[in-house]
């Protein structure tokens, strides 16, 4: 066997012990048709790297021809540690995996300020690593990944970003920036991208090789999975939903835009339109101006309802590019109904290429930052695997 193959063998075995939990070696070469002599050579390897481990079958029956219990390959949780974090206007959260992908830990804290330095923001995230790995007995040094979910636009594979609201600057290193205060390899990418990787690994999503992840908070993000990977687009700002045009010379976005999606449909649109309409420049809540809406208030009403016909226009719009299987919609605003209400889908439904099938399903799925932060630790994670592979190749090397 080339070493070439051995690398995609591994590869491959190991991502399907972790998609099958547990499995047998035998079930193991009839899944991948990989010939069993290869997966008894390769799952050696993996076992010796400490990277799998054995397990007794759970039919709990024996071999009768040799009388040994049989036994299942699974992923060997304590290989390795991960850790995760979604940052969000002034909270953050951060949660721990081992290599299984079993939660071990989380944190969450209010920031003093919402926006940084990048050098700053990587000192607070070096901190907060550190609270998570002592929860475990832990410290920073023995995390093998952290993974970073941010709102903006991210060039993942390189760690660089070239817009957040969390930055003070444009065209930011991030990644490499954050490698060098924390210690620890990072691995950076959108946040709704990441809320995406965390419906195809456990969420909503599994199972599933094509589908729209929809969120919406302080503003409106997009994740998109086609044959089972995330789609970023060649600069790294493909799937911008939030940015999506729904009126010329319409609303002013935070991007600098105008007529942007998200001017109508993130909370801080939904503030600011009630308070022009209202002339009071009092901070309010985003469920004070529903809850009015609800008790009859005109200006709130046509308010929400407004922003629930631009964002009936933009699902109709993905529906009409993608026609995808499943659209999954997340985030703070899921809280509410007034953007997955009835009306705003029939609204998205009317509006589709109609033909003699069903449209794409719409499913709600109410998380909290938590899971957004399962979703950056489940792609350092995928990272964190492909490192650890290397490093067995670099070795036989």
């Amino acid at each position: 066997m080339s070493v070439n193959q051995r690398e995609i063998g591994r590869r491959v075995l190991l991502n399907e012990i972790r998609r099958q939990q547990r499995v047998p070696r035998i079930t193991l070469s009839e899944i991948t048709g990989i010939s069993r002599a290869t997966v008894t050579t390769i799952t050696a390897e993996l076992l010796r790297e400490g990277l799998i481990e054995e397990v007794s079958s759970e039919a709990g029956d024996k071999d009768a021809r040799r009388g040994r219990p049989k036994v299942d390959l699974k992923i060997r949780g304590a290989a390795r540690l991960i850790a995760g974090a979604k940052i969000s206007n002034r909270t953050i959260s951060l949660v721990l995996l081992d290599f299984e992908g079993v939660q071990l830990a989380a944190h969450e804290a209010t920031l003093d300020v919402g926006v940084f330095e990048a050098q700053d923001l990587a000192a607070i995230l070096a901190e907060f690593v550190d609270v998570l790995a002592q929860k475990v007995g832990q410290s920073r040094a023995a995390v093998a990944g952290f993974g970073l979910g941010i709102a903006g636009i991210v060039d993942a594979p390189k760690g660089f970003v070239h817009w957040s609201p969390s930055l003070t600057t444009r065209n930011v290193a991030l990644g490499p920036v954050m490698e060098e205060v924390m210690g620890v390899p990072v691995f950076i990418d959108n946040d709704a991208n990441l809320v995406a990787m965390a419906e195809k690994s456990f969420g909503l999503g599994q199972g599933h090789s094509d589908f729209i992840v929809v969120t919406i908070e302080s503003g409106v993000g997009m994740g998109i999975v086609i044959g089972d990977e995330i789609y970023r687009g060649t600069r790294g700002c493909g799937a911008e939903f939030g940015h999506t045009k729904v009126q010329l010379e319409g609303a002013l976005c935070r991007c600098g835009q105008r007529g942007c999606l998200e001017a109508y449909v993130a909370d801080y649109a939904l503030l600011r339109e009630a308070m022009i309409a209202s002339g009071d420049m009092a901070a309010r809540q985003v469920d004070e101006i529903l809850a009015s809406a609800k008790a009859g208030d005109e200006v709130a009403a046509s308010i929400v309802e407004r922003a629930g016909r631009m964002f009936a226009m933009g699902l109709a719009n993905i529906v009409n590019i993608f026609d995808p299987e499943l659209i999954i919609l997340a985030g703070e605003q899921m809280q509410f109904s007034h953007l997955y209400a009835e009306e705003v889908i029939d609204a998205m439904r009317k509006s589709i290429v109609q033909i003699d099938k069903a449209p794409p399903e719409v499913v709600i799925h109410k998380w909290g930052n938590l899971m957004w932060a399962r979703g950056a630790a489940a792609y350092a994670l995928e990272s964190v695997s492909e490192m650890a592979l290397q490093e067995m190749v670099d070795h036989v090397a």
